[in-house]
């Protein structure tokens, strides 16, 4: 808010802001070069069109285009995040967003602390006709193999796991993450 004219300065404040936000280094590069390029067109006049362009960008990106950004099958998306943040309704949207597409989408209750998580994420795989994997087993890696185990042998295009809100400083939960992700 502070620029009025677009510089490199702007650009490198952007990026900060991006990153900071969590939104990944490499994604927040390719914003900013995406905005450079539509600077360059003349496609932005001043800073203050910035925000804007930079929902579109973003809104572009999540679209991914024909093939909707799938690339492996099963496509894996591994949810995370703090505690609270809408972690479970975000699955439910990109399941519906997906099935809507005539994708065959899976979702799985990593979740295996919070009381009601895995009824939650029953209620969105009931709502977008997506099965739901799930255990009373309490160690989320050995639910995530189950349900990719099935997910690879059914031929599922995209599987959404939800996990349990953790933050950064809570080393048992980093640590666990660590192993949900050597197991995907």
């Amino acid at each position: 808010d502070s620029f009025d004219e677009i510089t490199d300065d702007l650009y490198t404040e952007l990026e900060e802001i991006l990153v900071m936000g969590d939104v990944g280094v490499t994604t927040a590069v390719e914003i900013t070069e995406r905005l450079r390029d539509e600077a360059a067109k003349g496609k932005i006049k001043d800073a203050n069109e910035i925000r804007q362009k930079i929902k579109e960008i973003v809104a572009e990106m999540l679209d991914g285009g024909e093939d909707m950004g799938l690339i492996t099958v099963p496509s894996i998306i591994l949810v995370i995040g703090v505690n609270g943040v809408g972690k479970t309704t975000t699955i439910g949207k990109i399941a519906s967003m997906y099935k809507n597409k005539g994708k065959k989408v899976m979702l799985i209750a990593g979740d295996t602390f919070r009381a009601g998580a895995i009824e939650q994420l029953q209620e969105w795989g009931d709502r977008t006709d997506s099965r739901v994997i799930s255990s009373n087993c309490k160690d989320p890696s050995s639910v995530i193999y189950d349900g990719l185990d099935v997910a690879k042998n059914e031929n599922y295009d995209l599987v959404l796991i939800d996990t349990a809100g953790r933050l950064q400083n809570k080393s048992n939960l980093m640590n666990e993450l660590e192993k949900i992700n050597k197991v995907i």
